[in-house]
């Protein structure tokens, strides 16, 4: 770093002030020996002597080193004159060599400053470049200068590289040898790459290109390439890894190229039957169905028109041995080689499907058994129910004491009991074959929840508080959410300990898509294995406990549930065991599809 000294304010360096020290003696010796030499009459002597402190001058300072002539071209007229005068000979001679002083001053100057204006252009451009650069002596390798590029790239400070050989920056020694060979076939290189070793003994990847400037100096620049050589690498690994993973993936993988398959991987080839080397360069639609072939040329221009919906996703395939398998099928467009491709995933769903019609089979067995053991057991039920209503309806003429018809009254109850559970059993059998249509219409929920709220008689059995709008309406099936909300409020009024405090309330947003009607109780709670079952046809959240001390058949849950899906909703629910839980009835704002409830 230089050094600065003040003088009256002004900071100049040590350098300055040493070379202005040297010019200034330089510059009174000369007149002082000029004076000499006038005296004595050695004119020849004396003109020369100036060039020492001018040229010195103009050589660091070219503008001061003008000025410096005019002044020195001063000086020495005025001791000629003084000392020369009257020869007019020995005085134009004199007046020839000060004007010569300005002459080769100037010249001096100008060209001074040209080398000084090429010199800082290129030291500005080695300084400020956006590569390292180095210069090197080619016999002992040895650096001889490097900016600050490179200083930044590896760690080292200039003063750390010019005691260094470019040799020991190589990571490879094959990379080394490499180099020598190179440099010794004396001819410039370009996009020599490898790797230097940083400061951190951190290995980076470098481009090297280098040229001669003279016989023994190369210039040598240098591009940190390490974040491309990384990605490169990286992308290496990725497809290494993607390689291994198609190979092994259990998905049938197939990239087609205008229709001909480029690549199949194994699962693809057990799926068909063929081997690789059958299927490369085939037409995919040769191991379509004829069937699905027109579907599946479609498949490209839905691809490219983004509005475009595949509706077929499904299609049969035609194995070597002849056999029709079913797979659903995947469609992405890539890039292979500067080309747009297909890749498709395949999923073998040919067992799936035949195991899918199984259970819809048995499924449908299920139903018409269920439907036929209803009927049975409603059938012998409408007689009992008959004869029962006979006896209580008239004790007298038939005999019946009154403590016989107390207990004739508890069993017309339970024969209602069993006669609305075999209706349910009837009714869930109808929804899942999805033969139960929805009849939309507006209504108000406030006075539905009023009605089933009166017609139940809950509100002499719990403590209830309602918050649903007056003005609120809802676009649905009645029929079907009144049954919803019954059952929802019957089990919150029965599981619900004294004092039981019942509340319904709407929390839905006007930005909300969907209706939330919530009923809280504070009964037994449900635990979270229980969850997931209380919608199960049979499933009884106090299943556990033998005494079945709370009433509830097992399948008005899965009815509610099946009624909102219809309507393309859902129940949540959220419990705390021995405080109470909430379902929330999610509804639609919007009149959507009907929705088959197997497929929720």
């Amino acid at each position: 770093m230089a050094r600065y000294v003040s003088l009256s304010q002004i900071n100049i360096s040590h350098t300055d002030l040493v070379r202005l020290i040297v010019i200034f003696s330089l510059t009174l010796c000369c007149i002082a020996i000029t004076v000499v030499s006038l005296k004595g009459n050695i004119v020849n002597i004396s003109a020369q002597l100036f060039f020492f402190p001018l040229l010195y001058a103009t050589y660091f300072y070219p503008r001061w080193g003008v000025f410096l002539a005019g002044f020195c071209a001063v000086a020495y007229e005025i001791l000629a004159y003084v000392n020369l005068f009257p020869d007019t000979g020995l005085l134009i001679y004199a007046t020839g060599q000060a004007i010569l002083f300005i002459c080769i001053t100037v010249v001096v100057a100008h060209f001074t400053e040209k080398v000084n204006r090429s010199e800082a252009r290129y030291r500005s451009i080695f300084e400020t470049s956006l590569l390292g650069i180095v210069l090197f002596d080619q016999n002992s390798f040895a650096i001889r200068m490097t900016n600050n590029y490179l200083s930044q790239m590896l760690g080292y400070t200039p003063e750390e590289f010019t005691s260094m050989t470019l040799p020991r920056l190589f990571v490879s020694k094959d990379d080394q040898r490499r180099f020598f060979e190179y440099l010794g076939s004396s001819e410039d290189v370009i996009n020599f790459e490898t790797q230097f070793i940083s400061k951190d003994k951190e290995p980076l990847w470098v481009n090297l290109s280098w040229r001669r400037v003279s016989d023994n100096l190369v210039s040598c620049s240098v591009i940190d390439i390490n974040k491309r050589k990384r990605l490169e690498q990286a992308a290496e690994e990725n497809y290494i890894r993607y390689q291994q993973v198609t190979e092994s993936s259990p998905t049938c993988i197939i990239i087609t190229s205008n229709q001909k398959i480029a690549y199949t991987n194994p699962a693809f080839q057990n799926f068909s039957g063929y081997d690789a080397d059958e299927l490369a360069g085939q037409d995919l639609l040769m191991f379509i169905h004829n069937d699905d072939r027109a579907d599946f040329l479609n498949i490209p221009a839905q691809l490219e028109n983004p509005d475009g919906k595949n509706n077929k996703v499904e299609y049969r395939f035609l194995s070597k041995n002849g056999e029709i398998r079913l797979a659903a099928a995947f469609f992405s467009p890539i890039q292979q080689k500067g080309e747009t491709s297909l890749l498709i995933n395949l999923v073998d769903i040919t067992e799936k499907e035949q195991l899918k019609e199984d259970i819809e089979q048995v499924n449908e067995r299920s139903r018409g058994l269920i439907s036929t053991v209803a009927d049975e057991l409603r059938t012998p039920l409408q007689p009992i129910m008959g004869y029962l209503n006979l006896l209580t309806g008239d004790p007298q003429a038939y005999g019946v004491t009154e403590e016989t018809r107390v207990i004739l009254d508890r069993c017309a109850k339970s024969v209602d009991h069993e006669r609305q559970i075999i209706n349910q059993m009837l009714e869930l059998s109808v929804l899942d074959a999805g033969k139960i249509p929805l009849n939309y219409s507006t209504f108000s929920p406030e006075r539905m929840v009023q009605s089933i709220i009166n017609a139940g008689g809950y509100a002499t059995k719990a403590n209830l508080t309602i918050d649903i709008p007056s003005n609120l309406t809802f676009e649905a099936d009645p029929g079907k959410i009144s049954t919803v909300i019954e059952s929802m409020l019957s089990n919150a009024v029965n599981y619900s300990k004294p004092p039981r405090k019942i509340r319904i309330s709407y929390q839905s947003g006007t930005s909300d898509k969907m209706h939330r009607i919530s009923i809280q109780d504070n009964g037994i709670g449900i635990t979270n294995t229980q969850l997931d079952e209380i919608f199960e046809p049979f499933k009884l959240p106090d299943s556990g406990n033998i005494s079945r001390k709370y009433d509830r058949i097992g399948l008005s849950l899965s009815i509610a549930k099946k009624y909102i899906q219809m309507h393309g909703g859902y129940i949540s629910v959220d419990s705390i065991v021995n405080l109470g839980s909430t379902f929330t009835i999610h509804l639609p704002k919007t009149r959507s599809l009907a929705v088959k409830t197997n497929d929720a």
